[in-house]
């Protein structure tokens, strides 16, 4: 979510307030982003610093294990959303160990926390999504209004998360898989709350918003070598504007988890 998707569910507010509400809201969106900050700060110091002991990428999974055990134990984030974190922790590092076998991107560094090619710290880049997801809406309050049923979301979500393996042997589904986003969630919002005040966006805007950024964070990560793609192995180059697309649909798999077992958990609330 990004400031520009702000409308009011009321009267338009004057510029000094609308300025305070940009204020606040960049607080609790650097808050919710804590986690991948760290791994983005992580990315750079180990690229370098002369690390001692182990290679760069058993460091970055200690600093992200060290990282997640932290957000835990001082509150940052809850029991459930860690649940919930470690689900696409392996629904990732899953994608990460197909998309390297297949030469999709690699990880040319050493390391002795490796499978098949595939460092094990990769997994928190996906978590660190979910983390991002999960505290942004538990600090801005967030609901869903229109949200389709289950019966719907839990097939879409489906498909699109095979789509990113089926492609590889067979047509690639993502502009149809697209064009059906579109049509499920054409009435749902995601309202959220600034202060005291609730806004809200269409939700199909909130993941093409978060998808962008992800998109522009991936190029930093590829900047500080956290993986490479075929053409970056000689000298680095901006990723494809096609990834944007790929780190959509991958938003609106998050998105449908998160918000299905957060409605899960309230139907089982007394």
């Amino acid at each position: 979510m990004i400031l520009f998707g702000l409308r009011r569910a009321a009267d338009t507010v004057g510029f000094p307030r609308a300025l305070r509400q940009l204020v606040r809201f960049g607080w609790v969106q650097s808050m919710s982003c804590v986690f991948p900050v760290v791994i983005f700060v992580a990315l750079a110091a180990t690229q370098q610093l002369s690390l001692p002991w182990l290679s760069r990428y058993d460091w970055l999974l200690v600093i992200c294990l060290a990282m997640q055990a932290w957000m835990l134990l001082a509150g940052l984030e809850t029991r459930d959303e860690l649940k919930v974190i470690t689900v696409f922790h392996l629904i990732g590092l899953a994608l990460e160990l197909f998309k390297v076998h297949m030469g999709s991107w690699s990880y040319p560094e050493a390391g002795w926390a490796k499978v098949g090619g595939v460092p094990l710290y990769s997994g928190f880049m996906y978590a660190s999504v979910a983390s991002y997801l999960c505290q942004a809406w538990r600090r801005m309050k967030v609901e869903l209004v229109g949200w389709p049923p289950l019966r719907l979301v839990v097939p879409l979500a489906a498909s699109i998360y095979l789509n990113f393996f089926t492609h590889h042997y067979w047509i690639d589904l993502r502009w149809w898989l697209s064009a059906l986003v579109l049509i499920v969630f054409r009435r749902a919002w995601v309202t959220y709350q600034v202060g005291r005040r609730r806004y809200r966006m269409p939700i199909v805007l909130s993941f093409a918003l978060i998808g962008f950024f992800i998109w522009v964070a991936e190029n930093v990560a590829t900047f500080f070598n956290a993986w490479q793609y075929p053409n970056q192995s000689d000298a680095w180059h901006l990723v494809s504007f096609g990834k944007i697309s790929s780190w959509l649909l991958l938003v609106i798999i998050s998105y449908l988890i998160v918000a299905s077992l957060k409605q899960v958990k309230e139907r089982r609330l007394p």
